[in-house]
């Protein structure tokens, strides 16, 4: 068991300060909520010409529960459903959608083609429709749609066989995901097929109603991983030009054949080393043998530490390009999920967590404080709350209010508590039992190829036979 005291446990804002000072965590949070009009989260944003309500955002997520030919199911819907009664304005991606078939993280992701577009835009108005019944209005409501290849992790066919399509042999990730040959490596030819299935993509996703298109850059998936191929050879690695030129050109061709869809990116914005469980079960480094890592985009050559620089010129080409909306994240939950997802308990193949996960949190939202000062005119979205629970409002309330972010973007929180947001906002007394606990069965589950969701909060799931199956997961792994 971690020798963290568990946030439940912290009731008071005197006990949550005190917390953060023996840490020395500096995590500014306000001790009372404020609510309708008066509220800092309450207050609409204006993005190009559009108008978003408040400053909660959802965060897209996996549910591992589509059709075997990219298509929502009653599950998918269900999920979408609650991100529409949530109360957030801002609707972040939705969750991943695969652009080419062999770049799916799973059998079950959601496609965008043109057999799947019309269910797309069904999964979409149903969104809308939970949203207006619940709040009488939608046209505050931005909604954008996560395009992603899994690159590295890629499982297309089979949920437990990766099929990588990888841009270049990493030291450790090759060893750990056991790629031995050249054979999933890609060539600038099959980039160049790839970069036209994104604009393709964008403009179906156009078709379908979406606001926008976020050209995912994040946790170690290819547009990511692009982003750190400094060994790389040719047009797609090396420099950052280079590095860069894959999400230029997918720009390039979004605004030549849907020129007025909105662009977004959701980054990480800093990077650590692969991490594996120790002796005791903690996180720990993999072992570099003494050299240098340079493939972690935002960190610094020892693998442990964040240089921004990079980040830097990165949100400067963005706007160069025109584009706003960036949502930041860090890491990755395939290598070093503490750094990605604070979480107290770990999922069946992780480990246990090698700093108090309020570390975490606090780092991920000095980072965003960071890229926002140094990019005023960016509408940052920022992640990594969930962790906070009971004082996730109050740290979100503090963030927004003194500028630290535009946007707090709620992940695992809203798979246990979807009408946070709204509560909050109407001053409503909070649900401490929804609270999420980052049980991490959300993804325990997939991990052992069943669906995502809340299995311990959410009575739907609670109820489901999968349940079974995870509550003996976890008793062996105990045992």
């Amino acid at each position: 068991m971690t020798p963290y005291t568990r946030l439940a446990r912290l009731r008071t804002a005197q006990e949550f300060a005190h917390y953060l000072e023996s840490l020395g965590v500096q995590l500014g949070f306000d001790e009372t909520l404020l609510a309708g009009e008066q509220s800092p989260m309450s207050t609409p944003l204006t993005v190009g010409e559009f108008t978003i309500g408040n400053r909660y955002a959802v965060l897209p997520m996996e549910g591992w529960d589509g059709t075997t030919d990219g298509r929502p199911s009653d599950l998918t819907t269900r999920r979408w459903e609650h991100f529409g009664i949530s109360g957030a304005k801002l609707i972040w991606g939705g969750e991943a959608v695969a652009v080419q078939a062999s770049g799916r993280a799973n059998p079950n992701q959601l496609m965008i083609n043109q057999y799947t577009v019309g269910d797309l835009a069904a999964l979409r108005q149903k969104l809308v429709t939970a949203h207006r019944e619940q709040f009488g209005r939608d046209d505050d409501l931005l909604i954008g749609l996560q395009l992603t290849h899994s690159g590295r992790f890629a499982r297309p066919v089979d949920k437990k066989r990766m099929e990588p399509r990888i841009l270049y042999h990493h030291p450790i990730l090759d060893r750990k995901f056991g790629i031995q040959d050249d054979s999933a490596l890609m060539s600038d030819d099959e980039i160049q097929v790839l970069i036209a299935d994104f604009v393709r993509a964008a403009v179906l996703a156009q078709q379908a109603g979406f606001h926008f298109v976020d050209v995912k850059h994040c946790h170690g998936y290819l547009g990511h991983e692009f982003l750190s191929a400094v060994d790389r050879a040719g047009r797609y690695g090396g420099s950052f030009e280079n590095r860069t030129r894959f999400l230029r050109e997918i720009v390039e061709g979004i605004r030549q054949q849907a020129p007025t869809l909105q662009i977004g990116v959701r980054l990480s914005a800093f990077d650590w080393m692969p991490f594996r469980a120790g002796a005791e079960g903690f996180g720990e480094p993999e072992d570099l043998g003494g050299k240098t890592y340079p493939y972690n985009f935002g960190g610094d050559a020892t693998g442990l530490g964040i240089d921004l620089t990079e980040p830097r010129a990165f949100l400067d080409l963005l706007d160069s390009l025109g584009i706003k909306l960036v949502c930041i994240t860090a890491g990755s939950p395939y290598y070093n999920p503490h750094i990605q997802r604070p979480a107290y308990f770990p999922p069946s193949d992780g480990y246990l967590p090698p700093e108090d996960p309020l570390v975490g949190v606090a780092r991920q939202i000095e980072v965003v404080r960071q890229l926002k000062r140094s990019h005023p005119q960016m509408v940052l979205v920022g992640s990594g709350y969930s962790y906070l629970q009971e004082w996730l409002p109050h740290v979100a309330q503090y963030v927004v209010r003194t500028g630290g972010a535009d946007f707090v973007g709620l992940g695992r929180m809203v798979l246990a508590y979807p009408s946070l947001p709204a509560d909050v906002l109407a001053g409503r007394p909070l649900q401490r039992k929804q609270f999420c606990r980052t049980f991490s069965d959300c993804t325990t589950a997939p991990r052992h190829g069943m669906v995502s969701g809340c299995y311990p909060l959410d009575d739907f799931y609670k109820a489901r036979p999968e349940n079974e199956r995870l509550l003996e997961i976890k008793q062996s792994i105990k045992s």
